[in-house]
């Protein structure tokens, strides 16, 4: 299958969050994903049940994996960190979306993308702009048309260089 750029949402907010962060980039290129580029990093209010602040942030992938398999990557990725299913929406060590797999839509049992929340979320949104101002949704709406020029409750943390270090 030729590759795919795809990209990944990171959040943490359990911890060392930063340093999971990092353990999943330095993991999701252990388990043969290929990192195109990372985003800073961002302090997050969180979504949910009262919790700790998120830090959050995305990657580009070079996927050549179909999107069931990616995410079963994923998964694993978050395992290999400590993830433990938990309420929806809680607290957690790890949290891993594929938000975007090339132009595709992909609607399967577990996946959904381009994710279901994502033009709701500053905290995806942001993270993905800085990687690639122009990147679209499948449908061909520009990604930023959903993006306050400044979003609320969204923070910069740390250089795109904190998740790549390792």
């Amino acid at each position: 299958m030729p590759p795919v750029r795809a990209f990944i949402g990171l959040g943490s907010n359990l911890g060392n969050r930063l340093g999971n962060l990092r353990g999943a980039v330095e993991s999701m290129r252990g388990n043969g994903l290929r990192v195109l580029a990372a985003s800073s990093v961002y302090d997050t209010d969180p979504v949910g049940p009262p919790q700790p602040n998120y830090l959050n942030a995305a990657v580009a992938l070079e996927a050549e994996l179909p999107p069931a398999e990616l995410v079963a990557v994923l998964k694993k990725v978050e395992a290999e960190i400590g993830r433990e299913q938990t309420e929806r929406w809680g607290p957690r060590i790890i949290d891993l979306d594929l938000l975007l797999y090339g132009e595709q839509t992909v609607s399967e049992p577990g996946i959904a993308v381009p994710h279901r929340e994502l033009t709701n979320r500053a905290f995806a949104l942001v993270p993905i702009l800085e990687i690639d101002h122009d990147v679209e949704l499948p449908s061909g709406e520009p990604l930023s048309a959903f993006c306050e020029k400044t979003p609320a409750g969204i923070r910069l943390f740390a250089p795109p260089s904190s998740l790549l270090e390792g």
